[in-house]
């Protein structure tokens, strides 16, 4: 069956608005949302708009969980923010995330050094960042080398159910703590 000129014509617009309409599905703003990728110009100013505005403590209990197990942290610069990524294996923990100016390693006592800055501390409680043998499932980092704002990431504990990271930076600036699972994570954005 032979299609008319015009009909040709509507069908093959139709089909370009569908892969348009397609292509645009992935274009978001550089949020903590699931997946996304940043996209146009129509995209920044959304993305300004997006960025962490506070700087007050963040506190989740979720005291009597079983201990999340941490698998991991990674770290990556975006548009405004750094943003640091904890993994877990099973649900997430409880957590703090807290301004201090001075840290000490859990268990020893021995201070840490912030370089003469401030540290984001994230306490997660019930967490191990080890098996139950013992074995260490993160000891330290990432490299903050890309990032802005965090100049180091560091681990501050692992000690009777109490997992410690610190993000240190030269001084304070807003953040936000996000949640997801499918697999479970913690997600700190912390504003350049």
């Amino acid at each position: 069956m032979n299609a008319s000129p015009g009909l040709r014509a509507a069908a093959a617009c139709v089909c370009g608005l569908m892969l348009v309409a397609c292509g645009a599905r992935g274009t978001g703003t550089a949020t903590v949302e699931p997946p996304s990728s940043q996209g146009s110009s129509a995209t920044a100013t959304s993305a300004a708009a997006d960025l962490p505005t506070s700087t007050s403590e963040v506190a989740v209990d979720r005291a009597g969980a079983q201990p999340a197990l941490v698998t991991g942290v990674r770290a990556g610069r975006h548009d405004g923010f750094d943003r640091v990524v904890v993994d877990f294996a099973g649900s997430l923990p409880g957590y703090t995330a807290q301004w201090a100016d001075e840290l000490v390693q859990d268990g020893s006592g021995t201070p840490i050094d912030l370089g003469g800055g401030l540290a984001l501390h994230l306490l997660l409680t019930p967490a191990d960042a080890h098996t139950e043998d013992g074995t260490p499932t993160w000891t330290d980092g990432p490299d903050a080398g890309s990032l802005e704002a965090v100049t180091r990431i560091v681990k501050t504990g692992d000690f009777e159910g109490r997992v410690g990271i610190a993000l240190i930076m030269p001084g304070r600036t807003a953040f936000r703590v996000k949640e997801y699972s499918g697999p479970s994570r913690l997600v700190v954005d912390v504003r350049h």
